[in-house]
């Protein structure tokens, strides 16, 4: 995957909630940082996130994204 954001963020999945329109991933990135995302219920899905998944945290300018 490549991409013009250059504050990528490697971690862990460590909760997934999951709610009618959005849902919140929690990502461990080591050192007792945690960041939190809310993205669409259907990224989570379509990403197919789960509890223990290693992801990037994607930031850009206010928003962090995720990818897998």
């Amino acid at each position: 995957m490549k991409l013009s954001a250059r504050n990528q963020i490697k971690g862990k999945v460590v909760s997934v909630d999951h709610g009618p329109i959005s849902g919140k991933v929690t990502i461990d990135i080591g050192g007792g940082n945690v960041l939190v995302s809310h993205i669409t219920d259907d990224a989570v899905n379509e990403l197919g996130l789960k509890v223990g998944d290693e992801v990037v945290a994607i930031i850009k300018s206010s928003s962090i994204l995720v990818g897998k």
